[in-house]
């Protein structure tokens, strides 16, 4: 990608505009969340796709549709974003911590298998910095033990995992259109899976629990004709508010549209960043495996233990070279103070507390994450010369 885009183009206030002048008339809903939860489907590879108000509400959604709740355990990663853990709290579940994979920095399904119990009965693995976990390692324990998988793929849109899209492995994917994210509407999400009946439950719960919604596209709010029965009975079940705007639904029409020129301008500049760190020998990219293909949310590498300078060292250095700063890595979620020493349920096995993950632990700090969403190739070129110059600094 040779040219300067914009992260917000005339598709998007084109579609806008159409809502507007909709006047946000009933008749006029589901005029852009259909098509696009209809194209989303059909990009993922999947027969339903549920369009929300954010990443977040999207897990809570699909776990309680998949009858996770109280004592429940759901098996997640410690690295990454906290709202993956908090879902299963959202279902009055319990979050269990497995470590992840020294090398492609994913959850690891030999600590997922350590930490099966009989209450366990979801998993959430994470697509994280846009590389898939290994899926087929993971669909394998949840079959042998009856367990539910919840694809997190909130960083990872037209990432690969040996020949399939992810987002069509698990039983159900969430997706999040935050700002920060590949495509966007300012926040917003979407759940795709391939089970009619798992699709239903996510869109009643999505919907107040109306007894008229349905899985397919665009079925997420009751007629006029249905509201106006003074006998009707509404609601089936009990659910949240959970449904997209049709504000938010057509900028993510729009962006979903021109998906792939998003996801090319971060993999050009991660390409870039690889070219910056090849042959040095303390900066290691994050891993990935024969028959994967990263997203490059962001382009991430660890800095080598036994280098004589820190962390804030090179990233003050590499400010001063003329790159943008370094996003660190989120602290470990189960050492955060929402969960450090806590206790959600009476059984709960485990102590979040430092040692529960200790490959996380030893990873996390010297983490680097680079920008990749520069919509300028130049600006990309910089930032990378900007890299290269600070690794030469340092030796």
């Amino acid at each position: 990608m040779n040219q300067t885009i914009q992260r917000i183009g005339e598709r998007e206030r084109a579609y806008v505009q159409q809502v507007l002048d909709s006047q946000f008339r009933s008749s006029a809903g589901g005029l852009m969340t259909k098509p696009l939860e209809q194209l989303f489907a059909e990009t993922f590879d999947s027969r339903f796709a549920i369009a929300f108000v954010n990443g977040t509400a999207t897990m809570h959604a699909a776990l309680a549709a998949a009858g996770v709740g109280p004592g429940d355990e759901v098996i997640v990663p410690p690295l990454t974003m906290a709202s993956t853990a908090f879902a299963a709290l959202h279902a009055n579940a319990i979050p269990v911590f497995a470590d992840i994979d020294p090398h492609t920095w994913t959850i690891d399904p030999r600590s997922i298998a350590a930490c099966i119990t009989p209450r366990t009965k979801a998993i959430i693995p994470v697509s994280i910095y846009g590389l898939s976990p290994d899926m087929d390692a993971i669909m394998e324990l949840a079959a042998r033990h009856n367990l539910f998988v919840l694809e997190d793929d909130a960083e990872c849109f037209l990432g690969y995992y040996k020949g399939r899209i992810v987002g069509s492995i698990g039983h159900a994917s969430s997706f999040s259109f935050q700002s920060t994210k590949h495509m966007t509407s300012g926040e917003g999400g979407m759940i795709t899976t391939n089970d009619e009946e798992l699709a239903e439950r996510i869109r009643r719960f999505n919907s107040l629990g109306y007894a008229a919604v349905g899985a397919a596209a665009g079925k997420g709010k009751i007629t006029r004709e249905t509201i106006q029965d003074p006998l009707y009975e509404r609601h089936a079940s009990i659910g949240f508010n959970y449904r997209m705007p049709e504000l938010c639904a057509a900028v993510a029409l729009a962006q979903l549209e021109r998906l792939q020129e998003l996801v090319d301008l971060r993999i050009a500049a991660a390409q870039l960043y690889a070219q910056a760190v090849a042959g040095c020998g303390w900066l290691t990219p994050q891993a990935t495996p024969d028959g994967y293909i990263h997203s490059y949310w962001t382009y991430v590498a660890h800095i080598a233990p036994e280098v004589d300078f820190s962390w804030y060292d090179f990233r003050n250095k590499y400010k001063e070279m003329g790159g943008d700063g370094i996003y660190a890595a989120w602290q470990l979620n189960h050492l955060e103070p929402a969960f450090r020493r806590a206790s959600f349920h009476p059984e709960q096995t485990q102590n979040f507390d430092r040692g529960l993950c200790p490959v996380a632990e030893a990873v996390q700090p010297r983490l680097l994450q680079f920008k990749t969403n520069y919509f300028d190739p130049a600006v990309a070129e910089q930032k990378a010369e900007a890299l290269a110059r600070t690794i030469a600094y340092f030796g």
